[in-house]
C-alpha cells in the first residue's frame, strides 16, 4: 500500500465512522445483539443470558438502576468488554507507530470526530443526570411528608450521584466512533470487533454478567456547522421515548422557550432576566432590529464595549453594555453579549466592572475572556 492510498483509506474510514456517529433512526437490533455477544466472547466471557432494549439512554439508565437494585443483572463487565481491549489495541498501535506516528494517525482519524462527540455525549450525560435525578427525588417525595431544605439537598445530591455511577458503566455505542475510527483495520483492533458491531447498529449500552441493556439510536439529530446541538423549532436531539435535548447554537434552552422565539418583541426580550436566554433571544430577533425597534442609542464606547441606553416610558432607563467575547467559538466566530447594568452607568468600562462587583477604577483585567 502506498502512502497516498493509505491516506485515502484513512479518510474513507473516518468518513464512515462519522456517518455512524450521526446515524439516526431504528437500530439494527439483530446486528447489535450479535455484536454484544461477540464482544463478550472476545473478552473471554459467557454470552449474556438476555439482551434488553431501551428506547433511549434515559430509559436504559433507569432500567439498569432497577436491575442493579434487584440484583438480577450481575456485576458490570464493562472493564473486560470495553476498557481492557481498548487499552490493548491502543498500546499495540502506539508501539507500532511510535509517538509521532500515533499523533499523526490520531489527527487523521479519531481527532476528526473527537470534539463534536465529546460535546454531544457530555450534553447527553448532563440531560440524563438532570432528568433522572429530578425524577428520583420527585418519586421519593411523593408521600407528601414535608422535607426540610437540608434533607432535600442531600436527597438531590444522592440521586445525582446514583445516576452518575450508572453512567460510568455505559459503553457509548455509536458515540465511541472517534476511538473506533482510529482502531479500524489496525493490528489489535480485531479485539474491538464486537464493540464496533454494536456501534454500527445501535446507541449506548450497558454490559453486565447476565444482562446487556442496549439503547435505540436517536430519531433526530440537528447540529450547526460547528458540530453543536442547534435547532430553533424543536428538539435538537430526540429519542423514541420522548427523551429530548433542546439547544440553540450549543446552548441548552427549555423546550417551551423555543415556542416564544417566533413571537418575540423588544419588550419580552427586555423582561428576560436570564442573560444566556436573553442572548439567544437577541440572536434570533437580531441585534440591529432590536435596537432600531427599541429606539436605543449608543451613548459611549471604549475598549471594553459599547454602552447603550434605552429610555422607557413609566420605568427607569434600560442601560446595557454590548461586549464581544474575546475567546472564539469552535467555528471561529465571537459571541456578542448584552449585559444589563444600573441606569446610572456612564461608561462601558464602568458597566463591565459593575458585573464583577468592582468600581471602574478597580477593573483592570489581565486578559479578557
Amino acid at each position: 500500500m502506498t502512502a497516498g492510498s493509505g491516506a485515502v483509506t484513512t479518510a474513507e474510514t473516518t468518513h464512515a465512522w462519522r456517518a455512524v456517529a450521526s446515524a439516526t433512526g431504528p437500530a439494527d437490533r439483530a446486528a447489535a445483539e450479535e455484536g454484544v455477544r461477540l464482544a463478550y466472547r472476545l473478552a473471554g466471557l459467557p454470552e449474556p443470558e438476555t439482551v434488553v432494549w431501551a428506547e433511549s439512554p434515559r430509559e436504559g439508565a433507569a432500567l439498569v438502576a432497577r436491575l442493579a437494585a434487584e440484583g438480577t443483572a450481575g456485576r458490570s463487565v464493562r472493564d473486560a468488554v470495553r476498557t481492557r481491549p481498548w487499552a490493548t489495541a491502543r498500546r499495540q498501535l502506539f508501539d507500532r507507530l511510535g509517538s509521532d506516528g500515533w499523533a499523526e494517525h490520531w489527527a487523521l482519524t479519531g481527532a476528526q470526530l473527537w470534539d463534536g462527540l465529546m460535546m454531544l455525549t457530555e450534553r447527553i450525560r448532563t440531560g440524563l443526570i438532570e432528568d433522572l435525578a429530578v425524577t428520583a427525588v420527585a418519586s421519593d417525595g411523593a408521600t407528601g411528608t414535608p422535607v426540610d431544605e437540608e434533607a432535600a439537598a442531600k436527597q438531590a445530591a444522592a440521586a445525582e450521584q446514583a445516576v452518575r455511577l450508572t453512567l460510568l458503566d455505559a459503553v457509548l455505542g455509536q458515540h465511541d466512533a472517534a476511538w473506533l475510527a482510529a482502531f479500524d483495520g489496525q493490528e489489535g483492533g480485531e479485539a474491538l470487533a464486537g464493540i464496533a458491531a454494536v456501534a454500527r447498529a445501535a446507541g449506548w449500552w450497558w454490559p453486565y454478567e447476565k444482562t446487556a441493556v442496549v439503547c435505540e439510536r436517536p430519531l433526530a439529530l440537528h447540529l450547526d456547522e460547528a458540530g453543536r446541538l442547534d435547532r430553533g423549532d424543536g428538539p435538537a436531539l430526540a429519542f423514541p421515548d420522548g427523551f429530548a435535548l433542546y439547544a440553540w447554537r450549543g446552548m441548552p434552552v427549555p423546550a417551551e422557550f423555543l415556542d416564544e422565539l417566533t413571537e418575540l418583541t423588544p419588550r419580552r426580550i427586555r423582561e428576560e432576566e436570564n442573560a444566556e436566554l436573553r442572548r439567544v433571544m437577541l440572536e434570533h430577533y437580531g441585534y440591529d432590529r432590536y435596537l432600531k425597534e427599541s429606539d436605543a442609542a449608543p451613548v459611549q464606547r471604549d475598549e471594553t464595549g459599547v454602552l447603550w441606553r434605552l429610555e422607557l416610558e413609566g420605568d427607569e432607563p434600560q442601560v446595557m453594555v454590548e461586549v464581544v467575547n474575546s475567546t472564539p467559538e469552535p467555528d471561529g466566530t465571537h459571541r456578542t453579549y448584552w449585559l444589563r447594568v444600573p441606569p446610572r452607568t456612564r461608561t462601558a468600562r464602568e458597566g463591565v466592572a459593575w458585573t464583577f462587583g468592582l468600581e471602574e477604577a478597580e477593573y483592570a483585567p489581565m486578559r479578557q475572556t
